[in-house]
């Protein structure tokens, strides 16, 4: 029998390594930018275009490289961080494996110009599937130049399996941004299809935090600083009432690498305490130094992932150092002790022009849904509806007695339980409880009313209505606001901004990172600051990325999260009877867009059973 194992060809071996390395555009930043810092560089430019499928280039005025050595580092296991194994315990560099470049090369088009200062010629090399096409004096600056351009071109699947530009190009800005806060002291720019996305000169920490997320974050930072025989911890946190929704801003650095680690980030978490809002996470951007011997960041091709040589004491550290900081600058939790908010009356709204008046839900831009169309409910669903309600009105009792309907007794009249025996028993306006849901009688018993989940239904089917037919009409704002945004969520921005205008967004781009708010939806107009409102919406449709929604399908979860009734607000009878009745115009009332049940019904037997004990 013939011999089965044999070895694989180069170019089949580095296209598998190139899987574990480079998984999409930004794992390509990630290792470019990092040699380019090993290499001493304090100037460092990224040049992406098309999320990274056209071309990612990477420019920096490093030590450059000779001829053999800009040759030999398209090789495998080929670096000059390490020498022998016990390097791997004392590594301060970032890259040491020696797989980057060759992993690269294997999956996409790479043209290299290089030269030394000491040198009067450079060296450019061009390479495609790990295959030297070209290698040939050049003049260049001295630093090195490299260019990566289709990614995955030979490898059809893998570029297939690419997320849309928004989504790619997101997680490039991510990557840049962890490195550029590493390095504050490095100048680093980021140029996306010819047009400059960041521009960030050296500084400290604090200004670099703030050049990358907005000048807003200048008051929204707490300074954190610990010192111990085992390691530093230093960098800033977040207030607690800043904290967002998502997740995206908690950034962990061991000796200037970013790392990913659910441990610590329980540590943080848990050092807030109470002060955080309900599943929020606070900002953060915290680095720890530490001996080298004392961790092990062999462990992933990424070098995302380290091993503590005791987790459970850096846990401890952590904490207490976030704690400190908290207590030191006050970020504590007001106390009013002179209520009980248990048992604090909340008065009914009465018409007022007052701006904190409930919002009306039968007033808006955007009409109710009848089916697939506008106005008031179809006829046939308004059909099925009432015969919900048929019998209501033969129940036996006076209707015109000023308490409603009573229950007849037996009992004498000076029975001391007469206040409960005139309780209503068929109330046939719908009332709500908690200020979060509805209760509503039909024939056979009651619905109770999500009163939240059920205006996101219908916000959401009106939104996807109103994106198919753009003729929403805008409310203007007397005053436009300005918006600054992080890169990321302003390059989002910028991807959403027709279709978000079409829902009555009046939005018009400022800048790189700036925008001017002009209009809303009446749906959300006066409601909330705008700005807040637009930041609202980008963190809504940043959470549903991941569900791999259609882009107008995600902005209309987006837009009905954003623009629901929340739970406390009161209603009026008629707003009451208005949701209802449009809820079950809706296609499908029976859930909201994120999953959640939009009312459930109580059968008067089963009433019945539960007090039979």
């Amino acid at each position: 029998m013939a011999d089965v194992i044999q070895l694989l060809p180069d170019a089949i071996a580095n296209q598998i390594a190139a899987g574990e390395v480079i998984q999409r555009p930004a794992s390509v930043v990630k290792e470019l930018m990092e040699n380019a810092i090993d290499a001493g560089s304090n100037q460092i430019k990224l040049i992406v275009k098309d999320a990274g499928r056209t071309l990612i280039q990477v420019i920096d005025n490093g030590c450059g490289m000779s001829e053999t050595d800009a040759r030999l580092s398209f090789e495998r296991h080929a670096t000059s961080k390490i020498k022998n194994a016990q390097d791997l315990f004392a590594i301060r560099t970032m890259g040491f494996r020696g797989e980057a470049l060759a992993s690269i090369a294997a999956v996409a088009q790479v043209e290299m110009r290089t030269r030394r200062a000491a040198d009067e010629l450079g060296v450019r090399l061009v390479v495609e599937a790990t295959d030297v096409k070209t290698q040939e004096a050049c003049q260049c600056a001295p630093g090195t130049n490299i260019a990566v351009k289709n990614l995955f071109y030979n490898v059809p699947a893998r570029r297939n399996f690419l997320k849309a530009p928004t989504a790619e190009m997101r997680h490039i800005i991510d990557e840049f941004q962890r490195i550029a806060i590493a390095h504050e002291d490095l100048f680093f720019s980021l140029h996306h299809n010819n047009e400059e996305i960041l521009h960030l000169p050296p500084g400290n920490l604090r200004q670099r935090l703030v050049g990358i997320f907005g000048q807003v974050y200048n008051k929204r930072l707490v300074p954190v600083s610990e010192d111990t025989d085992v390691i530093n911890i230093s960098g800033y946190i977040g207030k607690p009432e800043f904290a967002r929704k998502t997740r995206g801003e908690q950034l962990f650095f061991v000796n200037n690498r970013f790392i990913r680690s659910g441990y610590l980030n329980h540590a943080v978490v848990s050092a807030y305490d109470d002060l955080l809002p309900k599943e929020a996470f606070p900002f953060y951007a915290i680095f720890i130094e530490i001996d080298p011997a004392r961790i092990d960041i062999n462990v992933h091709p990424t070098k995302q992932e380290i091993k503590f040589e005791d987790e459970h004491l850096i846990y401890n550290y952590l904490r207490v150092a976030v704690r400190h900081a908290l207590g030191q600058y006050s970020v504590m939790p007001t106390l009013d002790f002179e209520q009980d908010p248990t048992f604090t009356a909340r008065p009914i709204p009465t018409q007022s022009t007052d701006s904190n008046v409930p919002p009306t839900i039968e007033s808006s831009s955007i009409n109710w849904r009848q089916g697939r169309g506008t106005g008031k409910p179809s006829s046939q669903a308004k059909q099925q509806w009432e015969q919900l309600y048929e019998g209501l009105q033969d129940t036996p009792g006076d209707d015109n007695a000023p308490g409603g309907l009573t229950i007849e007794s037996e009992w004498p009249a000076d029975n001391p339980s007469d206040a409960l025996l005139n309780t209503p028993t068929a109330q046939k306006e719908p009332y709500q409880i908690h200020g979060a849901y509805i209760v509503s009688q039909i024939k056979s018993g009651f619905v109770l009313i999500d009163q939240q989940a059920a205006h996101e239904r219908i916000l959401y089917e009106q939104f996807l209505k109103a994106l198919s037919q753009r003729s929403v009409v805008s409310q203007q704002q007397l005053f436009p606001k300005p918006l600054m945004l992080p890169p990321a969520d302003a390059n989002l921005l910028r991807d959403i901004l027709p279709d978000l205008n079409a829902l009555g967004f009046n939005i018009q781009v400022h800048g790189p990172n700036s925008f001017v708010i002009s209009g809303l939806p009446a749906e959300m107009a006066g409601k909330k600051d705008e700005s807040l409102v637009v930041e609202m919406l980008i963190e809504q449709y940043k959470a549903n990325v991941g569900l791999k929604l259609d882009v107008h399908e995600n902005i209309a979860r987006a837009m009905a999260k954003s623009a629901a009734l929340r739970r406390g607000q009161i209603l009026e009878v008629r707003e009451m009877q208005s949701l209802i009745d449009h809820l079950f115009a809706c296609e499908l009332p029976y859930k909201s867009p994120s999953g959640r049940l939009c009312f459930v019904t109580y059968d008067l037997d089963e009433l019945s059973r539960r007090f039979d004990g």
